[in-house]
């Protein structure tokens, strides 16, 4: 009876020391996405059951680089959102666990929306110059206040994340080959300076709160409205795809920003 007992308790101590030595498996990293129709995937044309008005597709950068670096992702962004929507809507998710945050905001602040809707009319029906000349005192004036306290409430909530700030790539590349639309010469180079000139904005503050700045510019050349092949949509149905990135364009996005997820 004896025997038996401590051959019991010999199979127990070994069965728990085996037990115990094997490895417990490691969390997935938290990966938050914060911004605007351009972070959501607006332009992808599939969009999540559950994200309504917001048009989050699985096809959108945070998801596919979520799913290459193995992370749990939370995406907040939303189409239409601005900085103070991010900052009133978004932040919910941030907290000292979170590993990497990625943020896209400021187009929506600048109106490019509707300064495209203008500069997409005839000359003789629109005020292009008007609209970007607005567009580009509000984004010398304006927006970096708003990005400085954004950046700035990110930080305090998501204290050791490593937070990726992202811009927006040109519209054009000089040919407008959409029927319905009007843009001259001109105004193509004079919007794409306005992106330019938003970036540099967005750039500034990121440097100043420590960020990551990722600039699409480069990579999305040659690949913007009309491009070949083209990653950004020109006038579409619905209107609300006009002039975001398709699905390879947020595949573009993917990989500018999966080099910095480390």
């Amino acid at each position: 009876m004896q025997k038996k007992f401590a051959g019991l308790v010999g199979a127990t101590v070994l069965g728990t020391a085996l037990l115990t030595s094997v490895p417990a498996h490691a969390a997935a990293p938290v990966y938050v996405a914060l911004g605007d129709s351009y972070a959501s995937g607006v332009g992808t044309r599939t969009y999540l059951a559950d994200s309504g008005a917001c048009q989050r597709s699985a096809k959108s950068y945070p998801y596919v680089d979520a799913a290459r670096v193995g992370a749990a992702l939370t995406s907040v962004a939303c189409s239409g959102a601005r900085v103070a929507d991010v900052t009133a809507k978004q932040l919910g998710p941030l907290n000292s666990s979170v590993k990497w945050v990625t943020l896209q905001v400021g187009g929506n602040d600048a109106g490019f929306s509707s300064v495209i809707t203008e500069c997409a009319k005839p000359s003789w029906l629109g005020n292009c110059t008007g609209a970007v000349t607005t567009a580009q005192a509000t984004i010398n004036n304006t927006i970096p206040g708003r990005l400085n306290t954004l950046y700035a409430t990110v930080r305090s909530r998501a204290t050791t994340a490593k937070v990726i700030i992202v811009g927006y790539p040109r519209l054009f590349n000089g040919t407008d080959c959409n029927a319905a639309t009007f843009f001259s010469p001109d105004e193509m180079t004079r919007l794409n300076a306005t992106a330019d000139l938003l970036n540099s904005k967005i750039a500034a503050a990121a440097s100043a709160a420590g960020y990551t700045f990722v600039n699409p510019t480069a990579a999305f050349v040659g690949h913007a409205v009309c491009g070949s092949p083209e990653w950004i949509n020109g006038l579409s149905n619905p209107v609300s795809e006009s002039y975001h990135p398709n699905t390879t364009g947020q595949a573009g996005f993917a990989n500018l920003v999966d080099d910095h997820l480390t």
